[in-house]
């Protein structure tokens, strides 16, 4: 590991410390994964698997890109994946996002054409996706491997997340 992911590392934990509401947690996660693998738009979904929804709850770029109610599960090849395989989806070019992302002319318009979904698993359950996207061809085997990475940090904004939600 290098000082400067050491450094990002404790910026994380520092945040997570002493966070005063939910977002916060979901912010440090997004720094910490510009910092260590690199996204243009960074956003966050869960999944209520009790109503089969899901919902992006944080996103870098609320104005063109917001947070926004819940949708239906789709249930399909990148479902398996994410959701049932939990193991990392990767594309990195539109032509191979055309088949999951409806969003993918806004995806576009923000100067992405590639993406990580990288499945939240806590205590069992898949929970969500921490979602990075960038250039086309962006995500290179060695900046998947770095997503890694951010499964811990992950799972922690997301129970940061949570605690603030049930004081609410």
């Amino acid at each position: 590991m290098h000082d400067n992911d050491v450094a990002a590392f404790a910026e994380f934990e520092r945040v997570i410390a002493t966070m005063r509401d939910g977002d916060a947690g979901w912010q440090a996660l997004r720094v910490l994964a510009e910092r260590l693998v690199g996204a243009k738009l960074f956003t966050v979904s869960v999944v209520d698997w009790a109503n089969e929804r899901a919902g992006r709850v944080f996103t870098s770029h609320p104005e063109a890109y917001p947070v926004a109610g819940t949708k239906p599960i789709h249930y399909d090849d990148w479902f398996e994946i994410v959701h049932k395989q939990r193991q990392t989806y990767v594309a990195n070019s539109l032509a191979e996002m055309s088949d999951h992302f409806f969003d993918r002319d806004v995806i576009a318009a923000l100067g992405c054409a590639s993406v990580v979904n990288q499945p939240i698993e806590v205590a069992g359950e898949m929970v969500g996706t921490v979602n990075l996207l960038h250039e086309e061809g962006y995500y290179t085997p060695e900046r998947v491997a770095r997503c890694a990475a951010l499964s811990l940090p992950a799972k922690t904004a997301y129970l940061a997340s949570f605690y603030f939600q049930r004081r609410d």
